[in-house]
């Protein structure tokens, strides 16, 4: 690979950290991030793992920095793609929809795999990164319930359900069993169903 080169070291360490980091995307891509080891991810980024150490002293610090970039970017892709005046329903679809591609692009165990693996202080760090993506759905729905798109319900819960609908489809996407148009597809129709006024008043007359 070529040599890293920089005016400073300040953009040295920057660019080499983004290298890895790179690595990291490329090996969950093709391994899984349960599976990749610092070895791996030195080699991949074409230095020393002594180097390596030097900016990430372990395993989980180095997935908890991915993680970190990789929730970043989700958030930046998702505002610039909706316009502001993008009903609820819509950005619903497109937050799946993206999730479902990152999903299948950077493969993860599932929470309590990645849990186990990681250690309970550092798997809570990993949820408090990812926090904003929650966050990011629950104000989605509140604001389909606001704009009366969708029927009244505890968001949060809701929101808990709609992410655990999607790591569900972690496996039979890694096992080629469906697509992530059709996985996005099957979250979404699910959920605007659920969520639809209509559906709500239906069962609600019949209880």
């Amino acid at each position: 690979m070529p040599k890293i080169s920089a005016p400073t070291i300040a953009a040295h360490r920057a660019q080499t950290r983004e290298r890895i980091l790179e690595a990291v995307a490329v090996l969950t891509r093709d391994q899984g991030i349960d599976e990749i080891s610092m070895t791996d991810v030195a080699a991949a980024a074409g230095i020393t793992r002594t180097v390596l150490y030097n900016y990430f002293p372990d395993k989980p610090a180095l997935l908890l920095a991915f993680t970190e970039q990789a929730t970043a970017g989700f958030v930046d892709r998702f505002q610039r793609e909706l316009p502001d005046s993008a009903g609820a329903a819509q950005r619903l679809e497109s937050f799946v929809r993206l999730q479902v591609e990152a999903l299948a692009e950077h493969p993860h165990p599932a929470a309590a795999e990645l849990g186990a693996s990681l250690g309970p202080a550092a798997y809570q760090a990993l949820a408090d990164h990812v926090a904003p993506m929650q966050r990011l759905l629950t104000g989605i729905l509140r604001q389909g319930v606001a704009d009366g798109e969708f029927a009244a319900a505890p968001v949060e819960p809701v929101a808990r359900l709609v992410l655990a609908m999607l790591g569900a489809q972690r496996v039979p996407l890694l096992h080629g069993e469906t697509t992530a148009a059709d996985a996005a597809r099957l979250v979404s129709d699910f959920t605007l169903r659920a969520l639809s006024p209509a559906a709500a008043g239906a069962v609600g007359d019949t209880v």
